[in-house]
């Protein structure tokens, strides 16, 4: 009997602390108390009436939501931070892009820009360039696996390649190793980082199904584009994506089909390089505005771990006005902006009741990720703490409403992320809710299968890219999503409530425990 207690003693003693600490901390109760449906619903109120003209990043209505956020810090008592602008904010450069009109004959024959080819160009003014040398580069793509340019010298080169990736006879990716798509395939940014990378001044990507993706992205390209404006836009390559039939004219003097490529690389599982003369004429007109945008954040400190820091975060901006209709955005993502305000508030009382957590938390508002992920991206470029002292990212966007799927049972939320890069922090998630909230715990779409991509599609995933481990708290999609109609009769706030109460259990635990969370995955 002795050598069993001895055994279960020593078992117990390794076993770390999250999972062995199961009792309900009646502390954290006693505060999530704080959290309240009523509280988030006076906030909600003014940032999606139609006085906020729909929150769109650089314009008056985000501005005056970046104040409005601003103002409530300031009378729930978190004391400013000296570096930022009013203490609260942090303000970013970004360029506006105008829809560019761009004209493109190949071998002296005219394209249409809407049925034949499109761009977000980043060149302004009014700019014609003739192009007579291309080069092509496969799927541009850059793996340990496969590799478009190896030994290939690309800078200040026009270059084209395929859309998508490659994939074996047996319909394998080359890439992944299995019959799902990577996100090489899936998210477009890191095409063009890796030609930003490579130094092409010009990206040609052959979209084999080229109407249906204008038609997807055709609301995106009649309004004007955004980007962060840091002096380095030059340094992106001007990108155009063509049909297969204008691909198949450029490489007329090559004797090439695109067909056949896609075909023989297949079949090699191995990249095909080569270069082809041709006769390229573009112009193109294009006009950028100057402007600025606000993130805007709170810092509560720690105590005897102040050194590292949790950041809780959602994006506050939407989608504007357009065709004289206002998106107010209650879902998106209003939702999680008032959520983060009310986790804020409920933070700051502990500490003020001589509870205050042991870590920092970092509670941050941005603005551009409408835009493409902007104030989360010029964040983790311009970190007010260093990344590397930042445990973890709890991020929501979009926790007010149901989904199709969940229609008849409020009582739940999707989870993306949790396991990515630490499997503890997937596991303090899931013993919050079980000890806390039970809530229907949905990982849906934290299936790297799951063609959504909603991992790579909110603020966290700027963490997760600079491994910070990440949590991202979701209702789902909706026939409201993206739409006018998305407005605050429509939200469950006492779902919102319970939501944001896992958020804050699941933040607790780790402004509190000793160890931070290990990294022991990689997923991101």
């Amino acid at each position: 009997m002795r050598l069993y207690l001895m055994k279960r003693i020593f078992i117990l003693c390794c076993v770390p602390a999250f999972i062995v600490a199961q009792q309900p901390d009646t502390t954290a109760i006693r505060f999530s108390k704080y959290i309240t449906a009523e509280g988030m619903k006076k906030n909600l109120t003014v940032l999606a009436s139609d006085e906020y003209e729909g929150r769109e990043t650089g314009k008056k209505g985000q501005a005056m939501a970046a104040e409005y956020i601003t103002k409530y810090y300031k009378n729930i008592g978190i004391p400013p931070l000296n570096n930022l602008k009013e203490g609260y904010q942090q303000t970013y450069p970004l360029a506006v892009f105008n829809p560019p009109e761009l004209k493109l004959n190949i071998n002296k024959r005219a394209y249409n820009q809407t049925t034949d080819y499109y761009s977000w160009a980043n060149i302004t003014g009014d700019t014609t360039i003739s192009i007579t040398d291309i080069e092509f580069c496969g799927y541009g793509i850059n793996t340990q696996v496969y590799n478009d340019y190896d030994r290939v010298e690309v800078k200040n080169k026009a270059v084209m390649i395929l859309g998508g990736e490659p994939y074996n006879s047996d319909g394998k990716s080359i890439i992944s190793q299995n019959t799902e798509a990577s996100p090489w395939a899936t998210n477009h940014r890191i095409k063009q980082a890796e030609a930003k990378k490579q130094g092409i001044k010009y990206l040609l990507v052959v979209d084999t199904n080229i109407t249906v993706s204008y038609a997807q992205q055709e609301r995106r390209l009649k309004h004007n584009r955004m980007a962060i404006d840091n002096g380095s836009l030059t340094d992106y390559p001007l990108i155009i994506y063509i049909s297969k039939q204008m691909a198949d004219e450029i490489l007329v003097s090559s004797k090439q089909k695109t067909n056949v490529i896609i075909d023989k690389i297949s079949l090699t599982a191995k990249p095909l390089h080569f270069s082809s003369k041709t006769n390229i004429e573009l112009n193109l007109k294009q006009g950028k505005e100057k402007v600025s945008a606000e993130n805007v954040m709170a810092y509560i400190e720690g105590t005897d771990l102040k050194n590292e820091l949790l950041v809780i975060s959602a994006h506050y901006d939407h989608l504007g006005v357009q065709d004289e209709k206002i998106y107010n955005g209650a879902d998106d993502d209003g939702s999680g902006t008032v959520a983060v305000m009310q986790l804020a508030k409920t933070f700051e009382e502990a500490k003020k009741q001589g509870k205050g957590a042991r870590r920092s938390i970092l509670f941050l508002n941005f603005s551009g990720e409408e835009k493409g992920l902007l104030g989360s991206e010029y964040y983790t470029e311009h970190p007010v703490f260093e990344l590397n002292k930042t445990v973890c990212d709890l991020n929501i966007d979009m926790i007010g409403r149901l989904d199709d799927t969940h229609k008849d049972n409020p009582n739940y939320v999707y989870l993306i992320g949790s396991d990515k890069l630490s499997s503890q922090l997937h596991k303090i998630s899931e013993q919050a809710n079980k000890t806390y909230t039970n809530l229907q715990l949905d990982y849906t779409y934290n299936d790297e299968k799951d063609p959504n991509r909603f991992y790579y599609r909110s603020d966290h995933y700027n963490f997760a890219k600079n491994n910070v481990p990440v949590i991202f708290y979701f209702n789902g999609v909706h026939e409201d999503y993206h739409e006018p109609t998305d407005d605050i009769e429509k939200i469950n706030f006492n779902k919102m409530e319970k939501i944001s109460r896992l958020v804050f259990f699941t933040a607790w635990q780790l402004a509190n425990q000793t160890e931070r969370v290990m990294i022991d995955s990689s997923k991101k």
